[in-house]
């Protein structure tokens, strides 16, 4: 349910009343919002209609009696072998490629955005899909009766044990040195990084993302408007709220920037980083 508004609501008041509850959480909806930064006058339910002509497509392949491994082989084959959605390899950290509206027109982008697609149909076939979110690669599932099916959105390529132990490799060693005193002797923790991604933390994801694009690019403007959506999503994750008080403060927003700060330092008084933190705040106080 939707927050209902008296008037035309901001971009900002549209995603707060999306992602306002984890029921019915509408993931599809709530990414193509992320697009309305660039271009406050993006049609949502355009990108919506659009992927339920895809789906509409699908179905029209699916024979009368069909179980889930056929739904999704024939989703599979639509998606990427007859539609061709795969990996943008001329930009791959274009802000586009977070945007769906953009993924669906080029067929392009990253794993995360393309996984959030393909849910979608996947979701509207009945098939028990969901999002997982491996370090450094977004993947999704599927059970099905004969077992769980692990695959890159970015080709529809299913993983077996051995691939996943080996995309986990660059980041197993960190996990393992934290994890190893609550596992059995021999237990690998793969299935730890296998769980499923609950539609917030896949949104989470993609907004970091962009994040990190626009803050290498030291884009204030950008990175301010993406936080902005971070603080709405993730109200507990108090340090999105300092990364947007360093941003109003590059901006010269003293006064937002002190509110932020000290939100944060209010609420982790003892953060590694408070020091430094104090000490911007008085700059900020001074000016």
């Amino acid at each position: 349910m939707h927050l209902p508004f008296a008037h035309a609501p901001t971009p900002l008041e549209y995603f707060a009343s999306l992602v306002q509850s984890d029921a019915h959480f509408p993931l599809l909806e709530a990414a193509a919002t992320l697009a309305h930064d660039e271009d406050p006058a993006l049609d949502v339910q355009q990108v919506l209609d659009d992927a339920e002509r895809i789906l509409k497509r699908v179905k029209t392949r699916l024979p009368r009696e069909v179980d889930d491994l056929t739904r999704l082989a024939i989703l599979n084959q639509v998606f990427y072998k007859d539609m061709g959605f795969s990996p943008n390899p001329n930009d791959y950290y274009a802000p586009e490629n977070s945007h769906v509206h953009e993924v669906i027109r080029t067929r392009r982008g990253i794993p995360v955005s393309l996984a959030v697609i393909w849910l979608e149909l996947a979701q509207g076939l009945g098939l028990q899909a969901r999002g997982i979110s491996f370090p450094g690669h977004f993947l999704v599932k599927v059970a099905l009766e004969g077992g769980l099916v692990v695959m890159d959105p970015v080709s529809g390529e299913s993983l077996g044990v051995d691939q996943l132990a080996q995309m986990l490799a660059p980041y197993r060693e960190g996990a393992d040195q934290s994890a190893g005193a609550h596992l059995d002797e021999g237990e690998t923790p793969l299935g730890l990084y296998l769980q499923a991604c609950p539609p917030r933390d896949v949104l989470a994801r993609m907004l970091r993302n962009l994040k990190e694009i626009h803050r290498a690019q030291k884009d204030w403007p950008r990175l301010l408007a993406v936080l902005d959506r971070l603080v709405i999503l993730l109200p507990d994750a108090l340090s999105e709220r300092r990364d947007r008080g360093l941003v109003h403060a590059e901006l010269g927003h003293a006064g937002l920037a002190l509110a932020d700060l000290q939100a944060y330092l209010a609420a982790e008084p003892l953060a590694p980083d408070q020091s430094a933190l104090r000490e911007r705040m008085s700059d900020l106080a001074s000016d």
